[in-house]
């Protein structure tokens, strides 16, 4: 899901004010930023608000250096300070709304991506940023009604569309999510998450053909990601042709070796093979990577009972069901009696 994190950094320029030596200070921030010296930068802001303790702009600009810097909290004391002296001040309220965003402090940046949009009722990126903070606390009809609005107010808004499409996509409506894909490629067409997203909505609904369409143009954009070869892998796996389907899984491995779906769906097409001892060795990854995947310790199972590993095999199964894994219990009955 696409969020805008760009810091409104307006690194103001000089205007008179509380006193030559404390815009001095200011002034050679600013210069320091531009030459991306931020230490240095934060120094002189810092000697600017020591002159004059409420210099909104000092501690605006210091604020936005510190989010750069991902120092977070100590950003959003400066934005508190910033908001404390001038509570209107947009920008502050904005960026400090992001850094709870990353914070994983939903509520707060709701709250703040409110206050935004309450000084500014047009801001469209702060509907969609809020939009997104609401798809994360489960307020799906929430995050679709941002989203809407977001467009409303700026109709080419490629990102807003995609949020909209993946939050339809939790509602289980992928028809309409497709719709809201469509319309992020139409208005951006290199948007390569907007076309991994429709291919993987296209084969949910079975529409082999058009979702590979989809992953090839990711590839033909971008060579190197990862999920757009997982992809074309799934299909070609349900298309019944394993080779290939190895072969691009393999090749989504090679460029993400930590790509656990990847592996355990390499593993089920080495099973469906009766590649019993290299379908262990990706079952093997998976739970290497994620020790509670439940299916892959049913697919391991399986092939140790294949390789009449027995024992073994019950004992993956077993733990596959105590992950809650139903088919699990019915290999048991039929296998471990």
């Amino acid at each position: 899901m696409k969020k805008i994190f760009v810091i409104i950094l307006c690194i103001f320029s000089i205007l008179h004010g509380y006193c030559q030596t404390s815009e001095a200070f200011f002034n050679q921030g600013v210069v320091k930023n531009n030459l991306q010296d931020f230490q240095g930068a934060i120094a002189e802001f810092s000697k600017a608000i020591e002159l004059n303790p409420a210099y909104l702009k000092a501690y605006y600009n210091r604020g936005c250096i510190k989010f750069r810097l991902k120092d977070y909290h100590g950003a959003i004391a400066d934005y508190d300070t910033t908001i404390k002296i001038n509570n209107t001040f947009i920008e502050a309220y904005f960026n400090r709304a992001n850094i709870y965003f990353i914070l994983q402090d939903y509520k707060k940046a709701i709250a703040d991506y409110s206050k935004s949009i309450e000084i500014s009722p047009k801001f469209a990126v702060a509907y969609n940023n809020r939009g997104y903070a609401k798809h994360k606390i489960l307020d799906t009809l929430g995050a679709i009604a941002d989203f809407t609005k977001a467009i409303d107010i700026k109709p080419a808004y490629a990102e807003a569309y995609y949020n909209r499409g993946l939050t339809k996509i939790d509602l289980k409506n992928d028809q309409d999510a497709i719709t809201d894909f469509n319309k992020a490629i139409d208005f951006n067409p290199t948007y390569t998450e907007a076309y991994l997203a429709r291919g993987f909505a296209k084969i949910d609904l079975n529409d082999y053909e058009e979702a590979l369409a989809d992953f090839n143009k990711v590839i033909e954009i971008h060579p190197y990601i990862a999920k757009a070869y997982y992809g074309r892998g799934l299909i070609k796996s349900a298309l019944k042709d394993y080779p290939a389907a190895i072969a691009d899984l393999s090749k989504a491995i090679k460029i993400n070796p930590s790509y656990v779906e990847a592996y355990y769906s390499r593993g089920k097409v080495k099973l469906l093979l009766k590649d019993y001892p290299n379908s262990i060795i990706d079952f093997n990854k998976v739970i290497e990577i994620n020790p509670t995947y439940a299916e892959a310790y049913y697919g391991r199972g399986l092939a140790k009972i294949a390789l009449q590993q027995k024992d073994n095999g019950c004992l993956d199964l077993k733990k596959a069901a105590e992950f809650g894994y139903k088919e699990a219990y019915e290999a048991m009955k039929t296998n471990c009696n």
